[in-house]
């Protein structure tokens, strides 16, 4: 049969409405992310009350039972808020070497969970390292009376393990929707940074073979067992081998793991998530790949690679320790262990592949999981049926999504799969959420995403350790409070303005404000405005507490210490010349301070050596806020500001602290053993960005802080070596700064000239500190650095990275507080090409608004592709003093107000011309 061209019309348009009516209902039908701002991290445990935790099971009542490595088994109580001891459980922390050199490291109390039908029989299962005996056990206790009851204690698995080197030990278990326990063991094998295979004799310890590879061994797996009421377990159908199959363990559900952490089972698939730990190699190189961690799915038994493979499944060539030669890598379709203590099957199943990987170095698959160390914890899959009864349930949209963690990098991910299965994508949940070596996380039963965290010294007690507990809030939302005062404080009488400024409320609700002022121990005063000015007649030291409250009765507070009685120290820094800009020539500078009680540096009564004087220079994407610090005591240190706010944004306090032991070398250690040496001082920034291993006797590995620039290393590497350092170092009160560029950096950073005095108190009030920061950046300014984008977008270039200012008609972007003395040109690096249907326009720059004063402008004419080089437009700036916000207003009169103008990367504030 034909169709007529009317009836074809007519059929199209019917089938493009159907269309449109279906994707219109899959929009409505697409979930929509929830506001970071209905995320609340409520800390439920006190500093100190944890020491090394590393498990955690919430119980129906809302109650926490913890294990920490040292044995002990402890439970938290949401009414009490109070942490109790269960039990305390003998276990071995150490390793012993051949040589007898006793190293505490990861042994221990390794994980606990409780029973699916805990509520009738109260059982509590145990992972550990026995205290005497050279073996992992898991075991099962009896809880009544919050106490694991003596004598109830059963051993349902034992096996052996060795004690000469450390490590990885695993320890995280899960059970499935029919009551199958799932145990991760580590591989209990020495630490390297590539695969350890060694065969030669009284290796064995070096030897994954011998274990991970190893079938008819339990180190380096996934088990999976039936607990029985008695005591004892069954195997499960479908292990990765059928029970009696010679030469393997029936326990085992998945093999080839080096350290692999928190297993969790999606309850709709019945798929097991792990994260696993990979080596420590920062690069490729001829005896392997670099490191990868692991974030593994399994939908059946399989073998995941270890030691032959790791990553995306990149191999290792087998090394022959003998003969010192390298051989071929294993056939990852039909892998074999033929090492000389392996006690299982010779032939080995097909490799599985990995879901997710990445290296110490920024990840090209999977970027957004960062660089630096890396330790991949794994997480809960979120399902709302998984918890019916939930007061506080998570919205759909995190419905089916992967919620991992990784103890080093801190972050947490929300990881997306395709209806298959496959990974789809991942973003990051809260970011403004920054947990201390996040080891374990479970959802409870009342909704709530629960966080443990380690701390930050490792193998030893942290006052930060703790577990904090995410709520979600569907409805309304506690306001967000914002403190400060006009000053720190000052002499009595005090007057004192309280501001309220950058508190808001998510909801858009009218707030209530009330201030609350005392002194310790004194009668408080009230206000009920939000910014009010008081008096304070008496000396002392006041707390300021400001509550808010909506009309739906949520409240939030916050608060701010007054000290009356002392006058804080005044310190100005007057810089010849430009001060917003360094221009490449040295930059004379004056400091003055000024106390009330202490006098001034002019006339002397406030010594010069007191004042703390500091430059540097720090590389481009330096965040200078963090440089901020409030009451922070002028000492030895207070010079090395610039490398400490460096230090607090990387991982550095993961294996190291200034004076307490940790998993990595003290910094005082550092500094007494590399001061005065020239040649180590100078190597040891680039063992800060590429990695290094073995430097300190111990089988661990400094990671690469590729995303560290060198300028930067150097500044801690200053630090480090200056630590020890006991007498406050300053610069002349008056001088030249130079400001060099250190060799490698692309000098787009920015010079920072710092001033800061602690005054001597007075009277029993205590001391005050100020500082004065002052900032010279590039003269070279990113467009999309702009604070201010009104009508113009950022666009990222997808190939390099790059960013761009894409501005339409009128739009601009501005800069705030730019000093334009002895500015004479600008320098547009700017574009409007065919391709990316710029018409072209004019950039306008206007001082202190939109609309303000004309200083100069330039045309960008349209091209048909973007400039291979820099070109730059630029423009003559009108006579202008002193600081304004800089406006660039973007103009076309002819051009759609939809239309892109032209894209804008950078500026260069020159103080010549050309």
């Amino acid at each position: 049969m034909m169709l007529t061209k009317k009836a074809i019309i007519r059929s199209t348009s019917a089938l493009a409405l159907t269309s449109a009516v279906l994707l219109y209902s899959f929009v409505l039908d697409v979930p929509k992310k929830p506001d970071e701002s209905r995320f609340t991290p409520v800390s439920l445990t006190q500093p100190g009350e944890l020491d090394e935790p590393n498990s955690f099971e919430v119980l129906k009542d809302g109650r926490v039972l913890l294990s920490e490595r040292k044995g002990a088994v402890k439970l938290f109580d949401p009414i009490t808020k109070m942490v109790k001891l269960v039990a305390t459980i003998p276990v071995n922390t150490k390793y012993t070497s051949a040589k007898g050199t006793v190293t505490e490291a990861e042994e221990g109390l390794l994980g606990l969970t409780v029973d699916p039908d805990f509520d009738k029989n109260h059982f509590v299962y145990t992972f550990y390292s026995h205290a005497t005996e050279k073996k992992f056990q898991l075991t099962r206790w009896k809880f009544e009376d919050e106490k694991l009851v003596a004598g109830s204690e059963k051993v349902m698995l034992s096996f052996p393990t060795q004690r000469e080197i450390c490590c990885h030990t695993g320890g995280g278990m899960v059970w499935d929707a029919k009551k199958n326990l799932y145990i991760a063991v580590g591989n209990n094998t020495g630490t390297a940074v590539s695969s350890s295979t060694d065969e030669r004799p009284n290796r064995v310890s070096w030897d994954d073979q011998r274990g991970t590879a190893n079938t008819n061994s339990l180190l380096g797996k996934i088990l999976r067992i039936h607990p029985e009421a008695n005591g004892t377990y069954t195997i499960p159908a479908g292990n990765l081998f059928p029970k009696g199959t010679a030469l393997t363990r029936p326990e085992i559900y998945t093999m080839g793991h080096r350290n692999p952490w928190r297993p969790t089972i999606d309850s709709k698939t019945g798929w097991l998530y792990w994260g696993d730990i990979g080596p420590d190699a920062t690069e490729d190189t001829d005896i392997g790949p670099k490191g990868y961690d692991e974030l593994n799915q399994a939908r059946k038994p399989g073998f995941y690679g270890w030691p032959y493979f790791v990553g995306p499944n990149v191999p290792f060539p087998i090394f022959d320790y003998v003969g010192g030669e390298m051989g071929d890598p294993k056939n990852p379709l039909k892998p074999t262990n033929t090492s000389v203590n392996n006690t299982g099957l010779k032939e080995l199943p097909p490799v599985a592949k990995p879901f997710i990987w990445y290296p110490y170095t920024v990840s090209t698959d999977f970027p957004l999981v960062g660089s630096g160390s890396r330790c991949a914890v794994g997480g809960p899959i979120y399902h709302k049926a998984d918890r019916p009864l939930a007061k506080r349930p998570w919205p759909a949209y995190y419905e089916g999504k992967w919620i991992a963690t990784d103890l080093a990098r801190g972050w947490i991910m929300s990881i997306s799969m395709k209806p298959n299965g496959d990974y789809e994508s991942m973003e990051q949940f809260l970011p403004s959420f920054h947990p201390i070596e996040p080891i374990d996380m479970k959802f409870g039963p009342d909704g709530d995403l629960y966080v443990l965290e380690y701390g930050s010294v490792w193998f030893g007690k942290s006052d930060n350790a703790k577990l904090v507990r995410i709520e979600y809030n569907a409805g309304n939302r506690k306001p967000i409070v914002a403190v400060a005062t006009d000053k720190q404080g000052g002499t009595v009488p005090l007057k004192i303005t309280l501001s309220s400024a950058g508190t808001y409320d998510a909801d858009g609700d009218k707030l209530r404000y009330s201030w609350k002022v005392a002194a310790k121990g004194g009668a408080p005063k009230l206000y009920t405005t939000a910014n009010p000015t008081i008096d304070i007649a008496k000396a002392g030291v006041y707390t300021a507490t400001l509550t808010v409250t909506d009309p739906k009765g949520s409240s939030n507070s916050k608060s701010v210490q007054i000290i009356a009685g002392n006058e804080a120290p005044a310190i100005n820094i007057a810089l010849t010349g430009n001060n917003s800009f360094y221009f490449g020539k040295p930059v004379g500078y004056s400091v003055t301070v000024d106390d009330k009680e202490d006098g001034s540096l002019a006339s002397g009564t406030i010594p010069a050596n007191q004042i703390a004087i500091s430059t540097n220079y720090v590389s481009e994407g330096f965040d200078l806020a963090e440089l901020t610090q409030i009451q922070r005591s002028v000492d030895a240190s207070t010079k090395f500001a610039v490398a400490q706010a460096i230090m607090a944004k990387s991982d550095c306090k993961n294996c190291h602290s200034v004076n307490t032991a940790n998993i990595g070398p003290m910094f005082t250690e550092i500094a007494a053993k590399y001061k005065g040496n020239a040649a180590e001082i100078a190597r040891l920034p680039k063992a800060i960005i590429e990695g290094e291993n073995g430097r300190w006797g111990k089988p661990i590995s400094m990671p690469s802080h590729p995303s560290i620039a060198l300028a930067d290393a150097k500044t801690i590497v200053d630090y480090i070596i200056n630590v020890a350092d006991n007498n406050i170092t300053t610069l002349p009160a008056n001088g030249n700064y130079k400001g060099e560029i250190p060799e490698g950096d692309n000098g787009k950073g920015a010079h920072v000239i710092r001033a800061s005095y602690t005054d001597k108190g007075n009277k029993g009030i205590p001391q005050q500190t100020s500082e004065k920061t002052v900032v010279l950046r590039s003269p070279n300014v990113l467009a999309a650095s702009a604070p201010i984008l009104k009508g113009a977008s950022v666009k990222v270039n997808g190939v390099d990275g790059s960013t761009n200012v894409v501005g339409k008609q009128n739009g601009y972007i501005a800069f705030k507080k730019l000093d334009l003395t002895g500015v004479q040109q600008l320098r547009f690096f700017a574009f409007a090409t065919v391709l990316e249907n710029n018409p072209g326009g004019k950039i306008e720059v206007r001082i202190d608004s939109p609309t303000g004063p004309l200083v100069g402008e330039v045309e960008i004419e349209q091209v048909d592709v973007k400039p291979k080089t820099v070109v730059y437009a630029n423009t003559d700036v009108k006579d202008t003093a002193g600081q304004h916000d800089v406006y660039f207003v973007f103009k076309n009169d002819k051009a759609k107000p939809t239309d892109p103008l032209l894209l804008l990367n950078s500026v260069v504030f020159a103080n010549d011309k050309k």
